[in-house]
């Protein structure tokens, strides 16, 4: 007798099979006729039980209006799906296209299996309007030239206890069946054991009720499932686990990656490279962990909404509580759990509030977990709506030659960014301009954590000096080139690695000095900045990899209204060097003397 019940006629499965799967057996292991192998074929899924394209299109418009409490980010995410609509229907060239045929395919998939935690109304999954517009994003989203799916990596966000595991559970089992991925692979990793075989345990349960994936094919062992007719199979694996070599995953599950470190990560993501329709899958809550995978993901995840770099292989939905928000208030809980009162519980939300009120302690664990704080990171210091509305695509930096210019110099360390910053004066506004530097051979290094290093080369925005240190005499000849064509009336550098080459400069009878940073030298820079960008009052020319480092920029507020931007953490990928240039050049902007004013300009000429 299996775990399925009665196991008459099934095949007799090699011990080579049952060994790898962690179910031999050896004392029960006698000799059994041979049967004719039986070809399976996944069952087709049924006609659709629901209109999911009206959800979807009910639920963006609910979100849009502000009908439906959502946080910002879950706004972008749908504001970006309305647009790729528009673009795929406007622009053939366009590699990618929408098919509601695919979209509803997963929804009624899902919604056939079965519920296997808590006690529900229906015996079957009925899908809430967020995951309608989740999985409708996911899998609606195809190749044009080829049909397979668009997203290879999806980030999504929320509350405790609003089903992603299960949601997840779901994705994996219809990949198994239905996506047509020859020999597929279904990977739950985590750091531990007991966090892999979550997501897996809930897929096995809902074999075990479902007889109609039994008869598609699909089995369940104790530490795997498997569609043996197509080859494919689901497994849990930790960090730990010796056997990560040879994996070949078609889809990783994550399941809250918020606790997981890049070591297992980076395993399973490089195993990935001969798949076809490859798929990285990351559900989390928020967490504390700000090197961890998660809060990676969720910095692309916002980046790539913003709109600071494209990433069209790479889908991601936030569900968290927007800055300023009052963990206390409803509205907020509705922000970060899109399902609240269905799951979790309006009841059981309230009362964790009411304890968590009572137990300050608690305070930190129900912001984050409930209301998707990442308590440890600190917020974004500049409005990118702002940033981009100080665009001017026409501004060139040529139309300047002559004019009065201040240079910001931040470079770092030996193999790592480096970023010079041109800032002029025209008409009452600030123009900047930046150029940044990074050895070529560190570009493939970092490439994981900042795909875009490489389009920003070949846009022209990054230059890429040869090995794998930055060569500060390409820095050098540049600063040079600059002080024959503008009139510098100022350079500073920030002190780290910048002696000896301030040194030339001043030598050469350049204006070049140090400036050391800190709350005192930044406060002043960073202060005009902010506010000219409030304002409008400053223009740069849409540099992507310019609003890349705006955007990751964080500072620390004093009760003395001084600051200091910074990145969120000393470990962390997301540069900030172009906009301590910035800042370098607008300090020296601001040590300029003030301009005599003549006393008829301010009462005029006396007549006597």
């Amino acid at each position: 007798m299996s775990i399925l019940g009665n196991d008459v006629g099934r095949r007799r499965l090699p011990a080579e099979l049952k060994k790898a799967r962690g179910t031999l057996r050896p004392s029960r292991e006698r000799p059994r006729r041979r049967t004719r192998r039986r070809t399976v074929k996944a069952t087709r899924i049924s006609e659709p039980s629901r209109d999911f394209a009206t959800l979807n299109a009910d639920y963006m418009a609910g979100v849009v209006s502000g009908d439906i409490i959502t946080g910002k980010w879950a706004r972008l995410a749908v504001e970006r799906h309305r647009r790729d609509l528009d673009r795929a229907a406007s622009d053939p060239a366009w590699p990618y296209v929408f098919s509601q045929k695919h979209a509803d395919a997963v929804c009624r998939f899902i919604e056939r299996l079965p519920h296997v935690e808590g006690a529900w109304a229906t015996k079957t999954i009925t899908l809430l309007p967020w995951q309608v517009f989740f999985l409708s994003a996911l899998f609606g989203w195809r190749q044009r030239a080829t049909g397979r799916r668009r997203f290879t990596s999806a980030y999504f966000e929320s509350g405790r206890k609003s089903a992603k595991s299960t949601l997840s559970a779901g994705i994996a089992l219809f990949h198994l069946l239905h996506e047509d991925e020859p020999g597929a692979s279904v990977i739950c990793g985590a750091s531990t054991g007991e966090q892999a075989r979550i997501v897996f345990g809930i897929a096995q349960r809902m074999l075990r009720r479902a007889a109609w994936l039994r008869d598609a094919g699909l089995q369940v062992w104790a530490h795997s499932i498997t569609f043996e007719a197509a080859g494919a199979s689901m497994r849990p694996v930790n960090a730990k686990s010796s056997t990560l070599d040879g994996l070949n995953p078609s889809l990783i599950v994550l399941d809250e990656s918020h606790a997981q470190d890049f070591s297992l990560h980076d395993v399973l993501r490089s195993s990935q490279g001969s798949r076809l329709n490859p798929l990285i899958l990351a559900p989390t809550t928020a967490g504390y962990d700000l090197n961890s995978v998660g809060f990676a993901l969720r910095q692309t995840t916002e980046k790539v909404l913003q709109s600071v770099f494209e990433a069209d292989h790479q889908l991601g939905v936030i569900f968290a509580a927007d800055e300023g928000d009052e963990w206390r208030d409803e509205r907020t809980w509705k922000k970060a759990n899109p399902g609240l009162g269905t799951t979790p519980t309006l009841e059981w939300v309230r009362q964790y509030a009411t304890d968590a009120e009572q137990t300050p302690g608690l305070q930190g664990e129900f912001r984050t977990k409930i209301c998707s704080e990442w308590l440890q990171s600190a917020t974004t210091w500049l409005d990118m709506a702002k940033w981009d509305k100080c665009a001017d695509p026409t501004a060139r930096i040529d139309a300047f030659r002559g004019a009065r210019c201040w240079l910001g110099m931040d470079l770092a360390a030996r193999d790592d960014l480096a970023a010079l910053a041109f800032l002029f004066e025209k008409d009452g506004y600030l123009y900047g301009f930046t150029r940044c530097y990074l050895p070529e051979l560190v570009v493939s290094e970092r490439a994981r954590a900042v795909p875009a290093y490489r389009q920003w080369a070949d846009a022209g925005l990054l230059v890429l000096t040869s090995g794998d240190l930055i060569d500060f005499a390409v820095i050098e000849a540049d600063l040079r080139a600059a002080c024959k064509t503008y009139s510098v009336q100022d350079i500073a550098a920030d002190q780290f690695g910048s002696v000896q080459l301030i040194s030339a400069l001043s030598e050469s009878g350049l204006p070049a000095r140090i400036e050391s940073k800190n709350a005192k030298t930044f406060t002043g820079p960073a202060t005009e900045l902010e506010a000219r960008i409030r304002a409008g009052r400053f223009r740069h020319d849409g540099n992507h990899l310019l609003k890349w480092c705006a955007s990751n920029v964080v500072v620390t507020r004093r009760v003395d209204d001084s600051l200091i931007p910074k990145k969120v953490s000393g470990e962390s990928p997301q540069k900030i060097d172009a906009i301590d240039a910035l800042c370098l050049a607008i300090g020296g902007w601001l040590r300029q003397p003030a301009p005599k004013r003549s006393v008829y300009s301010d009462r005029g000429i006396l007549v006597l």
